[in-house]
């Protein structure tokens, strides 16, 4: 089985396995690389790199950084960090950048290729703009430009021996599905902006260049801002993540600059207290999955809770009461493919089982769908409907879950063994991590339902509770006669 067909499997004609998982819709991509305690090379440091040491000065003179500033650029185990220049007390602000120096829409807009941009996605624009920017010699972003990394350890970098290690996994088929997904939205641009209007770009550009771009705002990029969803703050996107911070408030903001001033200021807060000459971290999300970090920032976490599998469960159109089912889905804020998110060592997701039912409704159990129950079956979905119906839903998932481990070249044990021999590249490690992740959950999934398979016999289904609650069974289940004299 190739790679691609391994991630799209259809089992009974209702359950797959995404090729792009919903939480990575192409179209929202954008949030927030990276995680010791090495000593730091700090920007008061000549062993600096001369970009970082310029890129410093440069925020002196555009007056956001001083000698009293609390935090500056080192060389740390990550790469490039923020380091506490003095002890920092926790939920205190480390640094603010004014609005003149972010990069946004607002941005692409006031520049020279604003007016051909009107009509582009957002992140589309501004990497646009940042390799426009990047070829133009005499560009007044040079300086942070020159300190952008030309890629990262995001599985959109990776090369195609480094992909073939994710083999059998969710993160491969929505990384191929992200790549495929830039490249036509690049193809877009190519023939409606850039071959049109060639006199605007000093430089041709390509498509490793869109990625480049697409790869900085994925792993730098800050979102969940007031009245901004897509921005980059130079100085601020040095920040790190460390898995120890386990909240993600008040970590930053959008403010005012002052009572008289109409002007914007980033701030960034430190979650914790950090003594001086330490690395100040922040918590990138609480609620990403290892896939998602590797695909976004390039890193995964020892955390199980890290790990998920995301089962997507659709009506099929070809269903005869595919109408009826697919009403029932969207009065109870679903609709016709449902896409649960099953973690590691946690319980089933909300209202999956119910979906899983539904879907599988049919034969005798069929009159659920009638109008009568439209107010009541969501409730009655929620207790196994009759054993043929609990049996297909087992069944199908169960099934589903072989055919994915099948997709995979190895054992955990076998990956286990790798990780234990150490000395690994770090994006064959972290291939190891999510390989390892997505089996156990597929494995606990799938140790689940055949749990519930054994408990088939001894279940109460629909028809023996509407007996019970019509006072026609008794408590041993036995049914109650009455006798007319």
């Amino acid at each position: 089985m190739t790679a691609s067909s391994a991630a799209v499997a259809v089992v009974s004609g209702f359950l797959r396995v995404p090729s792009i998982q919903k939480s990575q819709n192409p179209s929202l991509l954008f949030s927030r690389p990276k995680k010791s305690l090495v000593r730091p090379i700090s920007a008061s440091s000549s062993e600096l790199p001369e970009n970082v040491r310029n890129f410093w000065k440069w925020l002196g003179d555009q007056g956001v950084v001083s000698g009293k500033s609390p935090v500056e650029p080192a060389v740390v185990p990550e790469g490039l960090g923020l380091v506490a220049r003095r002890d920092i007390g926790r939920n205190e602000v480390v640094l603010e950048i004014p609005k003149r120096l972010w990069i946004n829409p607002e941005t692409v807009t006031a520049s020279k290729i604003g007016p051909l941009c009107g009509g582009l996605k957002p992140w589309v624009s501004v990497a646009l703009f940042l390799i426009r920017e990047k070829y133009e010699e005499e560009s007044s972003w040079r300086v942070y430009l020159d300190m952008l990394p030309q890629s990262t350890d995001s599985t959109v970098f990776w090369s195609e021996e480094e992909l073939a290690e994710l083999k059998g996994t969710q993160l491969l088929s929505t990384t191929l599905g992200v790549k495929e997904y830039v490249e036509n939205e690049f193809l877009k641009l190519e023939q409606e902006i850039l071959l049109p209007n060639k006199d605007l770009f000093s430089s041709r550009i390509t498509l490793d260049d869109f990625i480049w771009a697409f790869g900085i705002l994925k792993s730098r990029a800050f979102s969940r801002l007031r009245g901004q969803n897509l921005v980059l703050i130079p100085l601020a996107d040095l920040i790190n993540h460390n898995p120890a911070i386990t909240t993600e408030d008040y970590a930053y903001e959008i403010k005012g600059a002052g009572l008289f001033s109409r002007d914007l200021l980033f701030s960034l807060k430190s979650p914790v207290y950090v003594k001086a000459g330490e690395q100040v971290y922040i918590q990138y999300d609480l609620n990403k999955s290892n896939a998602e970090l590797a695909l976004d920032y390039g890193f995964v976490e020892s955390n199980p809770k890290r790990n998920s599998y995301t089962l997507t469960i659709e009506i099929p159109e070809s269903d005869p009461f595919f109408g009826d089912k697919l009403d029932i889905a969207e009065t109870n804020k679903m609709g016709e493919t449902g896409y649960f998110d099953i973690v590691d060592g946690q319980t089933l997701p909300a209202g999956m089982l119910q979906f899983l039912r539904l879907v599988a409704l049919g034969g005798s159990d069929a009159f659920l769908l009638e109008s009568i129950f439209n107010n009541t079956i969501w409730g009655h979905l929620e207790l196994p409907v009759s054993r043929s119906n609990e049996e297909l839903i087992c069944r199908v998932v169960r099934d589903a879950c072989k055919s994915a481990l099948s997709g995979f070249s190895t054992t955990i044990e076998e990956d286990e063994k790798l990780l234990e021999e150490g000395k690994l590249d770090p994006r064959l490690e972290m291939a190891l991590k999510i390989r390892i992740g997505e089996k156990r959950v597929l494995q606990q999934i799938d140790q689940i339902f055949k749990d519930r398979e054994l408990e088939l016999d001894v279940l109460e289904y629909y028809q023996e509770r509407r007996l019970k609650d019509l006072g026609l069974v008794g408590e041993q289940g036995d049914i109650i006669f009455w006798e007319t004299k």
